[in-house]
C-alpha cells in the first residue's frame, strides 16, 4: 500500500486539493487571539470569527473569506512555518513540522466528524465576535485551543 501524500510530499508538492484535505475542520485558527505587545505572547479566546459556522467549523464563505474578513490569515506554506499561533494539533502545522496527523484527523480516521468526537474541534464551544464587543475579549482568554490530543484511538477529549 503507498504511503499517504502528506508522508512523503513536501507541503509546496502538494496539490491544490492535498492541501487544503491537510485542514482537519478544528476551527481553530478562526478564533480571536491577543497579543501581548510586550512580550509577543499570544492568547487565545472562545470569540469566533464572524464567518465560523459553529456547527461545521468551517468558513461560511470560504471562497470569499479575505473580501469579508481582511485581516484573514491565508494559509500557505511559507505562512505555515512562520505562525507561531497555529495550535500544535494543526495538520498544516504538524506535517510541517515533520509529524504525522493525528489519530482523529479526516484523512486518518475516514471520517469528517472524528475531530469533533475527539474534542479537537471549537464545535459548541464558542461564541461569534458578532455578540461579543472587543472590549471584553481580554475576559474570554482560554487555554484549551493550543491543547495536544494525546488520547489513543479508544479515548476521546472533551
Amino acid at each position: 500500500m503507498a504511503e499517504p501524500f502528506w508522508r512523503v510530499k513536501s507541503l509546496e508538492e502538494m496539490s491544490p486539493e492535498e492541501w487544503e484535505s491537510l485542514c482537519d475542520g478544528c476551527g481553530r485558527c478562526c478564533l480571536n487571539k491577543l497579543e501581548d505587545w510586550d512580550t509577543g505572547e499570544i492568547a487565545w479566546t472562545d470569540v469566533a470569527c464572524t464567518l465560523l459556522d459553529e456547527g461545521t467549523c468551517r468558513c461560511r464563505d470560504y471562497a470569499r473569506r479575505s473580501e469579508v474578513v481582511p485581516d484573514c490569515v491565508q494559509l500557505t506554506p511559507e505562512a505555515v512555518r512562520k505562525l507561531t499561533w497555529l495550535p500544535v494539533t494543526c495538520g498544516y502545522r504538524r506535517v510541517a513540522e515533520g509529524r504525522d496527523l493525528a489519530w482523529w484527523h479526516p484523512l486518518v480516521s475516514g471520517d469528517p466528524e472524528s475531530v469533533h468526537r475527539a474534542g479537537v474541534s471549537v464545535r459548541g464551544r464558542v461564541t461569534s465576535e458578532d455578540d461579543v464587543p472587543v472590549e471584553e475579549y481580554e475576559a474570554r482568554i482560554v487555554d484549551w485551543p493550543n491543547e495536544e490530543v494525546v488520547a489513543d484511538e479508544d479515548e476521546i477529549i472533551g
